[in-house]
């Protein structure tokens, strides 16, 4: 048998057969590379063979984090097939929309989803449901892997064929399926790896979500590209996290990314005064702004953060903080990647190039996305001839390191989770009594931002908060939904009747700031 360039459990699985892949945490589940891969060359047995799983036919999962769900992915890699993983915390419209784009013909879904998947069924013509629990019995999805009569070979793949589509809010209020390759994914753990010093001895500490690029690709897939091993936590806990990071005895954690909440919350509980993280190789931390006092303050425990800016777009790092420039850098996110190029532009597209001067950040390289699944329009405006336009914007110093210090765009980020405002103002516009609404984002101690939604109301109509808020808890998942509603008689536009939330946002901060004085 030849093994193929892309089956990376099968040459581990060769090479040091032994060697702990994965470990469940809520299970207590362990697996050695000889046993991921014959449970992956089983279950992808039983997708082709049981469920009509093609190359190129997309598998969707909605799943609490396990082992599984790595599993599922490697699956789909060995028959050529696209996974798609999506996000539990979504209501069953949000998750219509996106079954309905990604047509997928199986849903593998964890127990606890059931009743949504049954609506989904329904809803979206999926062919096949799979339930799955994590727990290694009883469930479709273990009947399916034991009853497998054989395993597959892993198809021949390229750079070019899709691997994963994950679905970001769109500026235009509708779901984009990111197209992330299999080049992608490869570039990733080339750049992760050498900068975050990934080896086959390294031992990641997976928290965030593995419907989100973060919980699959920083820093799993470069620990499994490399030979090392996956530790999966369920759901974050900030005291068994933080026991998992001060503990090296406990699970021998030396890689963990989480976002700025998340450290935040182990920062708050009382055993963090004497914790120690002086031995973990790298602590990363990114999607969303990080306190400059968070830094320090884990900085002082030995906890030196690597900071990393990218999206699910680029596979996803594209800058990342050196963590020997953690301190005299501090809040900078570092300098691009080896396999990835940045530039900033102006509103016209002209390169900046004084320091400090704030531009959009392009990028382009072999770990950027080849476009959005169905969205040809939303593809073309997002490029510009190779480039990336990412909507973030940023300032780089004199010695040439990023500080991102807005979004381009609208987007705001809520506990770790991007909220496009333009997706909840629609949901908002459906009450009748909406003329006009704008949805920003606010600082916030606890999320690091939250939304605000700021209402105009037709006049002679009424409408109150309690309004908002249970229109809102139907058809949003929890983390998009307004967290207060502010009424006024008008919103500020330009000349050309362009909203200007900017604008809003800096008149209703400054209102704060007077009241709380």
């Amino acid at each position: 048998m030849t093994v193929k360039a892309y089956d990376w459990l099968t040459k581990h699985a060769a090479r040091s057969p032994g060697k702990i892949a994965l470990v469940d945490l809520h299970t207590g589940r362990s697996f050695t590379y000889a046993e991921s891969n014959e449970r992956v060359g089983r279950l992808a047995w039983f997708l082709r063979h049981d469920l009509q799983i093609e190359r190129g036919d997309r598998v969707a999962v909605l799943c609490n984090n396990s082992t599984d769900v790595f599993e599922m992915q490697f699956a789909c890699a060995k028959l050529g097939a696209v996974f798609l993983p999506i996000n539990w915390r979504l209501t069953v419209s949000e998750l219509e929309y996106i079954l309905n784009d990604g047509s997928p013909n199986v849903l593998i879904y964890d127990i606890q989803f059931q009743d949504q998947a049954i609506q989904l069924k329904e809803f979206c013509g999926l062919v096949f449901l799979v339930d799955q629990d994590g727990m290694g019995e009883g469930t479709g999805y273990e009947r399916g892997i034991a009853g497998a009569k054989g395993t597959v070979e892993a198809v021949d793949l390229n750079h070019d064929d899709l691997f994963t589509i994950m679905y970001t809010s769109g500026t235009t209020g509708m779901p984009k399926g990111a197209m992330i390759t299999h080049g992608m994914t490869f570039w990733n753990g080339i750049n992760v790896g050498s900068i975050a010093r990934v080896t086959k001895d390294s031992v990641n500490l997976c928290v965030l979500p593995t419907f989100h690029t973060g919980g699959l690709n920083v820093y799993a897939n470069p620990v499994f590209h490399a030979g090392g091993t996956v530790v999966v936590q369920r759901h974050f806990d900030p005291a068994t996290t933080l026991d998992l990071l001060a503990k090296s005895e406990i699970a021998g954690i030396t890689h963990f990314l989480g976002v700025p909440a998340n450290f935040l919350f182990m920062r708050q509980l009382p055993q963090f005064e004497d914790s120690d993280f002086s031995h973990l190789t790298t602590l990363g931390i990114g999607g969303a702004p990080c306190p400059v006092q968070l830094l320090k303050d884990w900085s002082t425990r030995g906890g030196l953060m690597q900071q990393a800016y990218g999206m699910t777009e680029t596979g996803p790092i594209v800058l990342v903080l050196d963590s020997d420039r953690a301190v005299d850098k501090v809040g900078s996110a570092g300098l691009a990647v080896m396999h990835c190029e940045v530039r900033l532009v102006d509103e016209q597209g002209t390169d900046v190039t004084a320091a400090d001067q704030v531009g959009e950040i392009w990028t382009r390289g072999p770990n950027v996305t080849p476009g959005y699944w169905n969205r040809p329009e939303a593809t073309a405006e997002s490029f510009e001839n190779g480039w990336l336009k990412t909507g973030d914007a940023a300032r780089q110093d004199s010695d040439g390191y990023y500080f991102v210090v807005d979004r381009w765009k609208d987007m705001y980020i809520s506990g770790g989770e991007n909220v496009y405002p333009a997706e909840v103002e629609n949901v908002l516009y459906q009450l009748p009594a909406v003329a006009e609404v704008a949805v920003i984002g606010l600082p916030d101690a606890r999320w690091g931002e939250v939304g605000l939604a700021v209402i105009v109301v037709k006049a002679g109509a009424t409408l109150s908060e309690g309004d908002v808020m249970r229109h809102c808890e139907s058809k949003l998942a929890r983390f998009k939904q307004p967290k207060s509603v502010r009424f006024v008689d008008e919103l500020p536009h330009n000349a050309t009747g362009k909203m200007l939330k900017r604008v809003l946002r800096e008149e209703i901060v400054n209102q704060t700031e007077k009241v709380e004085a």
